[in-house]
């Protein structure tokens, strides 16, 4: 005879379950990384690679290449260039949303670095290399993305040399402008003049998503990936990331 439990204890089981499944979505939510330094602090052997991450919640889910060496660990990789197989000149939606490959060549999204921003307080670390083999760096304590009613504007300060020269701060306080939506300082469009996206003042020091070319040319002036203060205006990086940490 099969055995049948009791109301009561049908009861019992329902009761628990309805206490059991908040607490079990509560802690499920707490072990989603926002970014990488949450990896990392869960196991500091983490590898430098591909990780999953959630910015804006659990339905946010994103790839990002996470660099576990540089300075203690865990950045969060949201500009990376090193051999020109993506194409870096697209319109808003595509700055907006994010495009390439975590594995690669990619950029992570505006609206996911705005929302990184109101989570945490972070710095950012560029670091580039030319076709030399030589490498340099620039260091700010300060990095943030405001809302895109604001234009998704920069706000970056706190800069240490590590041997590039300070290019970014003269794109502080600008909005993110590209080749479909105007918003720097010029009188034109810096993304269309110079074939990229990004806070372009009047136009730029430094050009990250500027087409990639190899070394030192002057054939067309300022478009390449350019760092201004440590290589000049006309010699395009062989690689250069852009990496955020929160702030220790």
């Amino acid at each position: 005879m099969e055995f049948q439990p009791s109301k009561s204890r049908s009861l019992l089981l329902s009761a628990l379950l309805l206490f059991l499944v908040p607490m079990v979505t509560r802690c499920y939510k707490l072990i989603l990384p926002l970014d990488c330094s949450d990896i990392y602090n869960s196991d500091g052997t983490k590898l430098s690679g591909v990780y999953t991450i959630y910015p804006i919640g659990a339905t946010s889910a994103v790839q990002v290449y996470c660099d576990m060496d540089p300075l203690g660990g865990g950045w969060t990789v949201f500009q990376r260039r090193m051999d020109g197989s993506v194409n870096f000149y697209r319109g808003w939606d595509q700055y907006k949303m994010g495009f390439g490959t975590a594995g690669g060549e990619y950029w992570l999204g505006l609206e996911n670095l705005f929302h990184l921003s109101l989570r945490k307080k972070y710095e950012l670390l560029v670091d580039m290399e030319d076709f030399e083999g030589n490498k340099a760096s620039a260091r700010y304590s300060s990095f943030s993305v405001g809302p895109e009613s604001f234009g998704y504007t920069l706000d970056v300060s706190g800069f240490t040399n590590g041997g590039a020269g300070d290019a970014l701060s003269y794109h502080n306080g600008q909005k993110f402008t590209t080749f479909d939506k105007d918003q720097d300082a010029w009188g034109g469009n810096c993304a269309q003049l110079k074939l990229g996206g990004f806070w372009y003042y009047s136009c730029h020091h430094t050009n990250p998503n500027g087409v990639y070319r190899w070394g030192a040319y002057d054939t067309i002036s300022y478009v390449g990936v350019e760092w201004a203060t440590w290589k000049g205006r006309n010699y395009s990086l062989k690689t250069i990331s852009m990496k955020i940490r929160p702030v220790q």
